[in-house]
Protein backbone atom coordinates (compact mmCIF):
# COMPACT_ATOMS: atom_id res chain seq x y z
CA UNK A 1 0.00 0.00 0.00
CA UNK A 2 1.35 3.43 -0.95
CA UNK A 3 2.07 5.88 1.82
CA UNK A 4 -0.81 8.26 2.42
CA UNK A 5 0.16 11.84 1.75
CA UNK A 6 -1.44 15.09 2.76
CA UNK A 7 1.07 17.18 0.81
CA UNK A 8 -0.52 20.52 -0.07
CA UNK A 9 -3.42 20.07 2.39
CA UNK A 10 -4.19 22.76 4.96
CA UNK A 11 -5.78 21.43 8.16
CA UNK A 12 -7.50 23.52 10.84
CA UNK A 13 -7.38 22.42 14.47
CA UNK A 14 -10.12 24.24 16.38
CA UNK A 15 -9.33 24.35 20.10
CA UNK A 16 -9.57 26.60 23.13
CA UNK A 17 -8.32 26.66 26.70
CA UNK A 18 -8.89 23.28 28.33
CA UNK A 19 -7.99 21.20 25.28
CA UNK A 20 -6.75 17.71 26.17
CA UNK A 21 -3.09 18.02 25.16
CA UNK A 22 -2.57 14.51 23.80
CA UNK A 23 -5.75 14.84 21.67
CA UNK A 24 -4.29 17.97 20.11
CA UNK A 25 -0.61 16.98 19.82
CA UNK A 26 -0.86 13.42 18.46
CA UNK A 27 -3.36 14.12 15.62
CA UNK A 28 -1.43 17.27 14.71
CA UNK A 29 1.83 15.31 14.50
CA UNK A 30 0.12 12.61 12.41
CA UNK A 31 -1.19 15.00 9.75
CA UNK A 32 2.04 17.04 9.71
CA UNK A 33 4.11 13.86 9.27
CA UNK A 34 1.85 13.01 6.31
CA UNK A 35 2.74 16.39 4.76
CA UNK A 36 -0.12 18.69 5.80
CA UNK A 37 0.18 22.27 6.96
CA UNK A 38 -1.65 22.80 10.25
CA UNK A 39 -3.08 25.96 11.77
CA UNK A 40 -4.41 26.28 15.30
CA UNK A 41 -7.68 28.21 15.22
CA UNK A 42 -9.09 29.45 18.52
CA UNK A 43 -11.46 31.92 20.13
CA UNK A 44 -8.88 34.67 20.47
CA UNK A 45 -5.30 35.44 19.43
CA UNK A 46 -2.43 34.53 21.75
CA UNK A 47 -2.11 31.10 23.32
CA UNK A 48 -4.35 28.34 24.59
CA UNK A 49 -3.78 26.35 27.78
CA UNK A 50 -3.80 22.59 27.33
CA UNK A 51 -4.49 20.04 30.04
CA UNK A 52 -3.43 16.52 30.86
CA UNK A 53 -6.73 15.33 32.31
CA UNK A 54 -7.33 17.93 35.08
CA UNK A 55 -3.74 19.20 35.33
CA UNK A 56 -2.48 22.18 33.37
CA UNK A 57 0.09 21.31 30.76
CA UNK A 58 1.71 23.31 27.95
CA UNK A 59 0.43 26.36 26.12
CA UNK A 60 0.18 26.52 22.33
CA UNK A 61 0.32 29.54 20.03
CA UNK A 62 -2.86 30.36 18.14
CA UNK A 63 -2.38 30.96 14.41
CA UNK A 64 -5.72 32.66 13.73
CA UNK A 65 -8.83 33.57 15.70
CA UNK A 66 -11.97 31.79 14.59
CA UNK A 67 -13.66 35.14 13.88
CA UNK A 68 -10.97 35.78 11.24
CA UNK A 69 -10.68 32.20 9.94
CA UNK A 70 -12.19 31.16 6.62
CA UNK A 71 -13.25 27.52 6.51
CA UNK A 72 -13.04 27.73 2.71
CA UNK A 73 -9.26 28.02 2.98
CA UNK A 74 -8.88 24.69 4.77
CA UNK A 75 -9.14 21.13 3.48
CA UNK A 76 -10.19 19.50 6.77
CA UNK A 77 -10.96 20.18 10.43
CA UNK A 78 -9.94 18.47 13.67
CA UNK A 79 -11.76 19.04 16.97
CA UNK A 80 -9.74 17.71 19.91
CA UNK A 81 -11.47 17.04 23.21
CA UNK A 82 -10.94 17.93 26.81
CA UNK A 83 -13.93 18.86 28.94
CA UNK A 84 -13.64 22.68 28.97
CA UNK A 85 -12.41 23.13 25.39
CA UNK A 86 -15.58 22.05 23.50
CA UNK A 87 -17.77 23.76 26.08
CA UNK A 88 -16.06 27.09 25.32
CA UNK A 89 -16.26 26.44 21.56
CA UNK A 90 -19.95 25.54 21.50
CA UNK A 91 -20.79 28.81 23.26
CA UNK A 92 -19.04 30.87 20.57
CA UNK A 93 -21.16 31.69 17.47
CA UNK A 94 -18.07 32.11 15.25
CA UNK A 95 -16.75 28.68 16.26
CA UNK A 96 -20.14 27.07 15.60
CA UNK A 97 -20.37 28.74 12.16
CA UNK A 98 -16.80 27.66 11.35
CA UNK A 99 -17.61 24.02 12.16
CA UNK A 100 -20.89 24.09 10.23
CA UNK A 101 -19.11 25.47 7.15
CA UNK A 102 -16.96 22.32 6.89
CA UNK A 103 -20.08 20.14 6.90
CA UNK A 104 -21.87 22.38 4.40
CA UNK A 105 -18.88 21.97 2.05
CA UNK A 106 -18.62 18.20 2.65
CA UNK A 107 -15.05 18.58 3.90
CA UNK A 108 -13.58 15.96 6.26
CA UNK A 109 -14.00 16.60 9.99
CA UNK A 110 -12.45 14.60 12.82
CA UNK A 111 -13.54 14.75 16.45
CA UNK A 112 -12.53 12.93 19.61
CA UNK A 113 -13.67 12.57 23.22
CA UNK A 114 -15.81 15.56 24.35
CA UNK A 115 -15.33 17.35 21.00
CA UNK A 116 -18.79 16.36 19.69
CA UNK A 117 -20.40 18.95 22.00
CA UNK A 118 -19.41 21.54 19.41
CA UNK A 119 -20.89 19.39 16.63
CA UNK A 120 -24.17 19.16 18.54
CA UNK A 121 -24.33 22.95 18.80
CA UNK A 122 -23.63 23.21 15.05
CA UNK A 123 -26.54 20.79 14.45
CA UNK A 124 -24.48 18.45 12.24
CA UNK A 125 -24.86 15.06 13.97
CA UNK A 126 -28.51 14.29 13.20
CA UNK A 127 -28.76 10.96 11.36
CA UNK A 128 -25.06 10.11 11.79
CA UNK A 129 -23.24 7.25 13.55
CA UNK A 130 -20.89 8.84 16.08
CA UNK A 131 -18.72 7.81 18.99
CA UNK A 132 -17.36 9.93 21.83
CA UNK A 133 -16.45 9.90 25.49
CA UNK A 134 -19.26 7.79 27.05
CA UNK A 135 -20.80 10.69 29.00
CA UNK A 136 -21.81 12.38 25.71
CA UNK A 137 -23.99 9.43 24.67
CA UNK A 138 -27.25 11.03 25.84
CA UNK A 139 -26.35 14.43 24.37
CA UNK A 140 -25.56 12.91 20.97
CA UNK A 141 -28.65 10.68 21.01
CA UNK A 142 -30.85 13.67 21.91
CA UNK A 143 -29.28 15.59 19.00
CA UNK A 144 -30.37 12.83 16.60
CA UNK A 145 -27.14 10.83 16.28
CA UNK A 146 -26.74 7.09 16.70
CA UNK A 147 -24.08 6.71 19.40
CA UNK A 148 -21.84 3.65 19.22
CA UNK A 149 -19.07 2.42 21.49
CA UNK A 150 -16.32 1.81 18.91
CA UNK A 151 -12.69 2.88 18.72
CA UNK A 152 -13.15 4.92 15.51
CA UNK A 153 -16.31 5.57 13.50
CA UNK A 154 -16.47 7.04 10.00
CA UNK A 155 -19.81 8.33 8.72
CA UNK A 156 -19.48 10.23 5.46
CA UNK A 157 -17.08 13.10 6.06
CA UNK A 158 -17.08 12.66 9.86
CA UNK A 159 -14.50 10.62 11.77
CA UNK A 160 -15.10 10.26 15.52
CA UNK A 161 -13.25 8.54 18.32
CA UNK A 162 -13.80 7.97 22.04
CA UNK A 163 -10.69 8.76 24.09
CA UNK A 164 -6.91 9.10 24.24
CA UNK A 165 -6.44 5.31 24.21
CA UNK A 166 -7.97 5.33 20.71
CA UNK A 167 -5.50 7.89 19.31
CA UNK A 168 -3.37 5.48 17.24
CA UNK A 169 -6.43 4.26 15.30
CA UNK A 170 -7.94 7.77 15.17
CA UNK A 171 -4.74 9.33 13.79
CA UNK A 172 -4.37 6.64 11.13
CA UNK A 173 -7.99 7.06 10.04
CA UNK A 174 -7.90 10.85 9.83
CA UNK A 175 -4.79 10.81 7.64
CA UNK A 176 -6.56 8.31 5.36
CA UNK A 177 -9.82 10.30 5.24
CA UNK A 178 -8.13 13.68 4.83
CA UNK A 179 -6.16 12.29 1.87
CA UNK A 180 -9.47 11.34 0.20
CA UNK A 181 -10.80 14.89 0.49
CA UNK A 182 -14.36 16.19 0.42
CA UNK A 183 -17.38 13.91 0.40
CA UNK A 184 -20.75 14.76 -1.06
CA UNK A 185 -22.83 16.86 1.31
CA UNK A 186 -25.59 15.22 3.31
Amino acid sequence: MAATTLQGKRIAFLAADGVEEVEYVQPREAVEQAGATVELVSLKPGTIQSFNHLDQSKTYDVDVSVADADAGGFDALVLPGGVANPDFLRADPDAVRFVRAFFDAGKPVAVICHGPWTLIEADVVRGRRVTSWPSLRTDLTNAGATWVDEQVVTDGNLVSSRKPDDLPAFCARIVEEFAEGPHSSR
